[in-house]
């Protein structure tokens, strides 16, 4: 990209990717700008569990019914989860971290897609983080945010129409309802 503003207009959620590796190089990238995100007072209350297993994906694409297929046909995801001892802004600490990882993912040409795994439901109506938590051993005491699927894109998404901004969710000063 040549500037910020050309990828965030540019990357928009890849659910389809091809069978070609992520290098590894890219992949530390990846994670470490994670590891950059910014915390409220420092805490750096995240964690990520790096999976580029294609059975453990397989499983974790099980973990809700609906919108999680993803997973499956990825070369690599990346669970976020957050420690509420550390402090009480972790969902957002941890949004912050899975965002610029999905950001960097962008900026080396990898296609990227959030998908929710806090308050979603498994098949058979229990926590989907419990699901997550069980199929790769993460104490119940780390909250799942998210697992982020990465890879080659296999499908092609226009960027954002910056015309069809919702400007008028924009207000200046005050409230103007």
């Amino acid at each position: 990209m040549t500037n910020f503003h050309d990828l965030i207009v540019a990357r928009r959620s890849i659910r389809r990717y091809t069978s070609d590796p992520i290098d590894p190089a890219a992949v530390k990238l990846i994670l470490e700008a994670g590891l950059l995100a910014p915390t409220s007072k420092s805490a750096r209350d995240w964690q990520f569990v790096a999976v580029e297993d294609a059975h453990t994906l397989e499983l974790l694409a099980q973990c809700k019914p609906l919108g999680a297929h993803p997973i499956a046909g990825c070369k690599l995801a990346i669970v976020v989860l957050g420690n509420p001892e550390l402090s009480d802004a972790w969902v957002e600490d941890a949004s912050i971290a899975a965002s610029y990882m999905q950001l960097q993912a962008a900026d080396l040409g990898l296609g990227s897609c959030w998908i929710q795994i806090r308050n979603r439901f498994s098949a058979d109506g229990n926590p989907a983080e419990e699901y997550v938590q069980q199929q790769l051993l993460i104490p119940d005491t780390l909250p799942v945010l998210c697992i982020l699927t990465l890879g080659h894109p296999a499908e092609e998404r226009k960027p954002q129409n910056v015309d069809k901004l919702l400007w008028e969710r924009v207000h200046i000063g005050q409230w103007k309802g």
